[in-house]
């Protein structure tokens, strides 16, 4: 799973810097196609991203112990599943100019019509990523989880190759102005519908392995009377949750909007979310792989009434998580303005230096975000939508009102200021999340996490001075630009990590033995 994510999210980085060369990153025209573009993954996110997380491996590993083995309860599941993405899909599409003005603040006319124009080709990505993530969670249900992890590959691939003919029939942004007035039909189609397009590929390729291990769908209608109330319950208060927490997006999302400034080089939307793509990345690599794993064997706990076994996997996700998030803390601490002027690009080093700054901020809440995800999973076990819910309500509310009060410093430092204030969100969901298992599963091995995450602290503060160091030394030795830098992040980075797992190793920290065992016995084999 983590080779999957990992291949998908350098071909992501790929694609971001090649859609960084097409259209520029603080360009008013980078906005609007990164408004229309996150728009129906954001409501999709609302819609049914987290709803289908919660619900479908629960009910479906519950389901198998029926008689035909849950068969008749996935098809009507699934039925109701696309009846209803169908649905809401169209009308997103339908309401593009809509959504369009809610995710932006400022824009000029011309700026709202290109975003619309974008967004009538980007919505039905909608549907593509609902059906992508019901398959992909039918697989996990069957314990194959790689399949899920290796289908966005696709999705980057198809993408990149849009962004290449896009480049090569009108230009890149340094050498060919893309201005808002310069945009034709034949150009936001390929840019919009080769985006589209890979969405769609990433979720119709999950059919293949799932006839693989026997599975196949039959769409069954009547939804009374056969077990799908508790699923209802559960996604409703998820589908709350997601709300709530969507509201909160929106916010910053207009705040972020509100920072941009033609002709300026001010972090926004765009900026926004090449940081936040870097923030995903250890996230997504570590946490959701394993997080993947450990929520189908936990809801099997959960359903035997296996306490223990629940408490034990969840602490074991929490320190392996953390001590791989310290490291990534760390290194982007150190690495930030040159992992950024990777994605931005070498025209501009001041656009990488803003970038930088919210990357920053961002990684400071990563440890508390991926333990928070790893906490959700455990109440999503139990079919708790509930407590998720009640937890997220001040989260939000602590990080929405922060995000409007930095709307009124410089704008230069908005977005810097924005992703602080989500990292001091994602602490306070952390610590009423873990409060709130502690005391239902009769503890959750706090010593043994805490010593755990106080040896990577130990190990990451030496590793942050040889960084730095290192840094100031090599410096002088590479010219400002993109080839440098990655240079620059690929050797001081390996560095670090030599020196993080070593002293952690010094340290006896646990989880990196175990880790070297399992690889150990992997090349044995």
């Amino acid at each position: 799973m983590t080779a999957g994510t990992f291949t998908s999210r350098i071909l992501g980085f790929v694609k971001a810097a090649l859609l960084a060369a097409a259209i520029g990153v603080t360009a008013v025209q980078a906005d609007a196609f990164d408004v229309a573009n996150k728009v129906p993954n954001t409501l999709y996110m609302l819609l049914a991203g987290g709803v289908v997380n919660a619900v479908l491996v629960p009910q479906l590993v519950r389901a198998a112990k029926m008689k035909d083995g849950g068969k008749d309860y996935t098809n009507r599941l699934l039925t109701l599943s696309f009846l209803i993405l169908a649905g809401v899909s169209v009308v997103a599409t339908l309401a593009a100019p809509v959504l369009v003005w809610l995710y932006s603040s400022g824009w000029s006319p011309g700026q709202m019509a290109l975003a619309t124009a974008f967004a009538y080709w980007c919505l039905p990505q909608l549907f593509f990523y609902g059906l992508y993530t019901l398959l992909g969670q039918v697989l996990n249900a069957k314990s194959s989880f790689g399949p899920y992890m290796w289908a966005p590959v696709l999705n980057n691939v198809v993408a990149i190759i849009g962004l290449v003919i896009f480049i090569v029939m009108f230009g890149a942004e340094k050498t060919t102005s893309h201005a808002i007035e310069t945009w034709t039909p034949q150009s936001i189609a390929l840019l919009g519908g080769s985006a589209t397009l890979g969405v769609a590929a990433q979720a119709l390729i999950l059919i293949w392995p799932l006839k693989r291990i026997g599975f196949s769908y039959r769409p069954t209608f009547g939804f009374r009377g056969v077990g799908l109330g508790t699923a209802g319950k559960v996604a409703s208060w998820t589908f709350a949750a997601m709300l709530i927490g969507q509201l909160g997006f929106l916010v910053i999302s207009r705040v972020a909007a509100g920072a941009s400034v033609e002709g300026a080089d001010n972090a926004s939307n765009a900026a926004y979310s090449m940081a936040y793509l870097v923030f995903m990345l250890p996230h997504s690599l570590i946490a959701v792989s394993l997080a993947t794993a450990l929520f189908t064997s936990m809801s099997t706990d959960a359903a035997n009434q296996d306490t223990a076994a629940v408490r034990e996997g969840f602490s074991t996700g929490v320190r392996m998580v953390g001590m791989i998030n310290l490291f990534a803390t760390v290194a982007f601490f150190v690495l930030s303005t040159q992992v950024a002027l990777v994605i931005a690009g070498d025209a501009n080093v001041e656009q990488a230096q803003a970038i930088g700054a919210v990357i920053v901020t961002m990684v400071i809440g990563l440890i508390p975000f991926s333990a928070n995800y790893l906490a959700q999973r455990v109440f999503y076990a139990y079919e708790d939508a509930k407590t998720p819910f009640l937890i997220q309500l001040p989260q939000v509310i602590f990080t929405s009102l922060a995000v409007w009060a930095v709307a009124y410093i410089p704008k230069e430092f908005t977005v810097m200021a924005i992703g602080a204030a989500m990292s001091l969100g994602y602490l306070l969901a952390m610590i009423l999340s873990f409060s709130i298992l502690h005391r239902r599963l009769g503890g959750i091995d706090i010593p043994n996490i805490v010593k755990a995450h106080l040896k990577y602290l130990a190990a990451g503060a030496v590793t942050m001075v040889i960084g730095f160091l290192g840094l100031y030394l090599i410096n002088d030795w590479f010219p400002v630009g993109r080839i440098a830098a990655l240079l620059e992040v690929l050797v001081l980075g390996l560095v670090m990590l030599v020196v993080y797992l070593g002293v952690c190793y010094l340290l006896k920290v646990r989880e990196l033995h175990s880790i070297i065992g399992v690889v150990a016995g992997k090349i044995r084999r």
